[in-house]
Parts: structure tokens; sequence; C-alpha cells
């Protein structure tokens, strides 16, 4: 039998009331990847059957999410593990026929106007003041706190176009810029938030922690100290430790961000989803 006579059988079948059949003609349909979304799509516009199209709706997700996961395992394997595709990927979770191109020029453009107005004259604290003028000032960003019922204020396109985000949301936006201009901010091990710490450059130790200058919390791009970190932990009960000033790797900060959205689908409804972003987060274990 050639592809397309096998296709229009896997079609055929559908809508077969054999679970076992229809499971098997699922998981056959799943190995063509992606190209089968426009037969699925065809077949979902010409069926009135409300369940068959549901069944349709669920192959198409299961394909977008069998070549994300891919994407993700590619990613992962290549080693550079830079953000921008991995924060692209991440968005392609809710909006899998994403434009890349978009976001990319939106993203330099702030680089660029960011690019600009720094020098190597400036201190640490007036670089990250131009930073969090061109996020919250130029371009309007407004932070909210993280809720899981706005799964768009996690996503790096969906920030950029609503110009509205949460901590991790603005955060990985932030961790995005500062990366492609070789400033020395990363995200922290602080308990329970998305914050930054600017790292003198090249003071690392041994174990991996850095001597930071000072903290950002991106949401709304304010600047704290050792002393108002010490507060924060003294108040949630945690005990300060050296950890907590080791940076965590772009790799890390895929995972964390992952973590936080996946929180968006943790309800019976969204069971599906949530596994799925498990599955993605146990590829970066």
């Amino acid at each position: 039998m050639d592809d397309r006579k096998e296709v229009n059988a896997l079609l055929n079948l559908i809508d077969d009331p054999d679970n076992e059949i229809y499971e098997a003609v699922s998981n056959r349909i799943i190995t063509y990847g992606l190209p089968m979304i426009p037969n699925l799509e065809h077949l979902w516009e010409t069926t009135e059957d409300k369940e068959v199209q549901e069944r349709i709706e669920l192959l198409i997700h299961r394909l977008y999410f069998s070549g994300l996961e891919a994407d993700f395992r590619q990613w992962d394997e290549a080693g550079h593990h830079e953000l921008m595709p991995a924060l692209l990927l991440i968005a392609k979770f809710l909006y899998p026929e994403l434009q890349a191109a978009k976001v990319l020029h939106h993203v330099e453009r702030l680089r660029r106007n960011i690019w600009l107005e720094i020098n190597n004259y400036l201190t640490p604290l007036e670089q990250v003041h131009i930073i969090n003028s061109i996020i919250y000032n130029y371009i309007g960003i407004k932070g909210n706190t993280n809720n899981t019922d706005r799964p768009n204020e996690y996503l790096l396109p969906q920030v950029l176009e609503s110009k509205k985000g949460n901590q991790t949301g603005i955060g990985s936006l932030y961790l995005l810029l500062v990366e492609m201009l070789d400033i020395p901010v990363r995200l922290m091990r602080i308990p329970h938030q998305f914050v930054l710490g600017y790292c003198k450059p090249g003071l690392g130790d041994a174990t991996g922690n850095h001597d930071v200058d000072f903290f950002i919390e991106p949401s709304l791009g304010q600047v704290f100290t050792h002393t108002d970190l010490q507060h924060y932990l003294t108040k949630i009960s945690v005990e300060s430790g050296p950890e907590l000033l080791r940076p965590q790797s772009n790799r890390e900060v895929i995972k964390r961000i992952l973590m936080d959205f996946r929180e968006c689908f943790n309800n019976t409804d969204e069971k599906i989803r949530y596994t799925e972003l498990g599955a993605l987060i146990r590829l970066l274990d």
C-alpha cells in the first residue's frame, strides 16, 4: 500500500467506535508527522460529527506536540542553549503556527535601542536603568504578578504584542536582551521568585557562585540589595546560603519557565497539556 492509500484508509478509520482500532490508527497517523495536518484539517471541515471533530483536534494537537518535543530535544542536544529558540518553542506550545520573524524583528529593535545607549563607562546600575527605561517606558510593558489564569503573560511573543507580562514572562525577555548585549545579568536561585542578579564578570568561584552587585525584580524592573534579599528570605523562613548566588544556566532558565508555565494547566480540564509540559521539563532533567 502506498502512502496516499494508507493515509486515506487511516482517515476513514478515525471514526471507528472500537477504541483499540482508533488508538492504533491514531498512533500510525502520528508517525507521519506534521505533513498530515492539512489532511486532518480538511477532514475536520468536511465532517459534521462533533465527536469525530474532537478526535481530529486531538490528533492535530498531538502532531504539533510531537514536532515540538523533537525540536526541544534538538535544542537541548545542540549544546549552545541560546534563549531565543527555546523561548519561541515554549510559545509554540499554545501557538503552533507562530511566525518567528515578527518576534525576532521586535527583539532586535529593542536590543539595538539599548545598545545605542550603553557604553563601557556606565556603571552596572546605570546599564540596568537604561534597560529598564527601554522595556518599561519606551515600549511600555506593564508587569503583573504570576497568575495561572493568564498563560499568555508567560510567553515572549505575547508579552511583546500585548505589552503585558508577569515576572517570568518579562524576566525571560530581560534575560534574552542581556544575553544579546553580553551584560552579566542572570537568573538567581531565589525561592518562589523569578529574580535576576547583576553578576560581576569574571568573579565566579569554583562552586559556580558569583559576586552579585544587586538584584532585579523583572515585573517592575525594581532594583534591590543584598539586605533587601535577606529581609525577604527571613520573611519566608528560608536560610540564606551561597547557593542562592549561583546563576542558573540557560538550560535551567528554560526549565524554570516551563515549570512556571505548566501551573496554568494544573487542573482537571487541562490534564493533557500539563502532562505534555511535564514531558518537556523531563527532557531538561
